[in-house]
């Protein structure tokens, strides 16, 4: 029990308790509307190129966007930003709601909802994580709220695709972007009510805040190998999410349920990794979980690939939610950790770009492969890369953890056990 409650312990600081509460509506919005813009164009069209048009659109701006947002955020109040952001958010939600249930909907519009999200949404991925800095101002709890972050998340995930397959079901499309609507009300409102006190990070004009950013990852042995491996698993694994709809009506015969089943299987172990991370008492030992959440979810790949089994595909899902997540989370993890104040939003932008922005690429390949090859194909060549990555960077993991231990001494980060020595 004692283990457990430590696992909820930046859960005491009252502002980011509001914070947390109202961040997990709103990206429930989010992922109920997700699924229900892919299931809308496979609908209207049937084409695999044109979800992986979706998929890539909403997240392919992270590549050249967020970058560039990084440095707003630095010279920016961050709350305020934010507010700026989800209220433009909710316009999205509500216009792609009116123009679905009016009926005029049409592929292209569907395509330019998902680029206005994607832009958006670049703004939007490096503020929150920019943000907990400011409503945890205990270091050590840190590492705590961003596990519980993605924890949130991934709570999102799990209920969100049989929550958005559910609604489809039963209503339509329209009311799943109405609800997404709906949730950004939740941190709007939480937003008005904080009184965050914080500077701008940086007032330097805008390209030497560029360069100053882009030195830093050069010079960062750590900082840039997780950039590196972060792009590669989510390039690699990450696309699967867009070919869903595929699987889910071609291969495993169902509709809007099948769907909900697949990716919330997948939510369901990203969920579980998201507890395991948010139990852990340090963040030394992470280096470890990325190199097995990277060979795990190559290899969960491509069991899935090869199976027309729905049990054995969810499980499989399952394992490849389990090891993104592990991966991802654990790199931003130590990230955060180990980043200085004043160029946190601009790295954080990179690592939204190197998530976000590479599945966007990830999955447009995958959609274009997908057309000629099958899907199942497709992910199966994706999986076996994956696995060939993940043994790469198994066998540089010593180098990384011998960057990492002066950072973390000079950080005063110690094991869970108190010692201070040893593998990070």
């Amino acid at each position: 029990m004692k283990h457990w409650a430590h696992a909820w312990r930046a859960l005491q600081h009252a502002n980011y308790q509001l914070y947390f509460a109202a961040q997990a509506v709103s990206i429930l919005g989010n992922w109920v509307q997700q699924v229900a813009l892919g299931w809308l164009v496979y609908r209207l069209t049937g084409s695999a190129l044109l979800l992986g048009s979706v998929a890539f659109l909403s997240q392919i701006p992270q590549l050249v966007v967020a970058p560039l947002a990084g440095i707003v955020i630095d010279s920016s109040n961050i709350r305020r930003l934010m507010l700026v952001v989800q209220s433009a958010m909710l316009l999205q939600a509500t216009a792609l709601a009116a123009l679905t249930w009016a009926g005029w909907i049409a592929p292209w519009q569907i395509l330019i909802a998902a680029a206005v999200f994607g832009i958006l949404n670049s703004f939007d991925v490096p503020l929150r994580h920019a943000y907990t800095s400011q409503l945890v101002r205990d270091r050590q709890d840190l590492p705590n709220a961003i596990a519980l972050n993605s924890l949130f998340f991934n709570l999102a995930r799990f209920i969100g695709p049989p929550l958005a397959g559910t609604l489809l079901a039963l209503t339509s499309e329209a009311a799943c972007f109405a609800f997404n609507a709906l949730s950004f009300l939740a941190i709007i409102g939480v937003l008005l009510h904080l009184r965050t006190s914080a500077q701008p990070h940086s007032t330097a004009p805008f390209r030497e805040a560029m360069r100053e950013g882009v030195a830093f990852v050069r010079q960062s042995f750590p900082v840039r190998h997780i950039l590196w491996q972060v792009a590669l698993l989510n390039f690699l694994a990450a696309n699967y999410i867009p070919l869903m709809p595929a699987f889910a009506r071609d291969i495993f015969r169902g509709g809007p349920e099948i769907l909900g089943l697949l990716l919330g299987s997948a939510g369901a172990g990203a969920l579980l990794a998201s507890l395991m991370l948010a139990s852990r008492r340090s963040v030394r030992g992470l280096t470890g979980a990325i190199a097995f959440g990277n060979l795990l979810a190559g290899i969960a790949l491509v069991a899935f690939a090869l199976t027309a089994d729905i049990g054995l595909a969810v499980i499989m899902l399952f394992l490849l939610g389990f090891g993104l997540i592990n991966g991802n989370a654990s790199s931003n993890t130590i990230l955060q950790t180990i980043l200085p104040e004043r160029l946190r939003g601009r790295v954080l932008a990179l690592y939204s770009a190197a998530n976000l922005g590479a599945a966007a690429l990830g999955g447009l390949l995958s959609g274009a492969l997908a057309e000629r090859l099958g899907a199942g194909e497709t992910l199966l060549s994706m999986g076996v890369l994956l696995i060939a990555a993940a043994l790469f960077f198994l066998i540089r993991l010593e180098l990384f953890r011998m960057h990492l231990r002066p950072i973390y001494a000079r950080l005063g980060i110690v094991r869970a056990d108190g010692k201070t020595r040893k593998s990070p």
